[in-house]
């Protein structure tokens, strides 16, 4: 059996390869809310020029994805990260995530759907760091405890051979970074959805919700 990876080594390798007297490098850092990019922000502001980059069609209601964008704007502006950090948006297309879903709809959470999403948004990362020149792309995903970081990084290296931009390896939740992630959310008061945000894993959410309700014998 082949040895599990460990991304979190495998960057820091990476980064102590690269030449501090050179100039740093550009990466796009494909980002899914202000929480998840607070660390990773902090962790490597420092080290690269970082184009922050919010495409999520998975979003829903557009009130949501507003408020995120919103959020994540403000975390960039308050919290004067070392280095370059600059915000793009990608198109809002809940349509493509709505086809992209279609006959998973019913599928459990962490699931296919899950991949696939992952996967819709690597590839948009992937052309959009390639049509810049970024030297590198990567995504906060990893930083979720919830999402399988292997996944990540396998769409991400296959997605990185196919649009010829080098992709950064990542586990963001390693070395505390999730629990520092909690720590700076609370530190910049920032808004923590309680989704992941899509329709599904709303409903997802609002089902398990219920079900710890029930559990603790509570009535509305």
């Amino acid at each position: 059996m082949a040895n599990k990876r460990n991304y979190q080594h495998e960057l820091d390798r990476l980064i102590g390869s690269l030449d501090p007297k050179s100039p740093r490098p550009s990466l796009l850092l494909h980002v899914c809310c202000a929480p998840c990019s607070s660390y990773v922000l902090e962790y490597l502001a420092g080290i690269f020029d970082i184009t922050v980059h919010f495409y999520n069609p998975n979003i829903t209601p557009e009130s949501e994805y507003q408020k995120r964008i919103q959020e994540l704007k403000r975390l960039i502006r308050e919290a004067g990260y070392s280095g370059k950090v600059h915000f793009t948006e990608g198109i809002y297309e809940p349509d493509a995530f709505f086809r992209m879903a279609r006959g998973m709809e019913d599928l459990p959470e962490r699931g296919q759907r899950c991949y696939h999403c992952y996967e819709l948004r690597l590839e948009e990362a992937a052309m959009t760091a390639r049509d810049m020149g970024a030297d590198y792309f990567t995504t906060s995903l990893s930083i979720s405890p919830h999402k399988n970081a292997s996944w990540i990084n396998e769409i991400g290296e296959r997605m990185a051979s196919r649009y010829g931009v080098r992709h950064l390896p990542s586990d963001f939740k390693k070395k505390s970074g999730y629990l520092r992630s909690i720590e700076l959310s609370r530190q910049y008061d920032l808004y923590r959805q309680d989704y992941c945000g899509c329709v599904f894993s709303k409903k997802a959410a609002e089902k398990e919700g219920a079900a710890r309700k029930a559990g603790t014998g509570q009535s509305s």
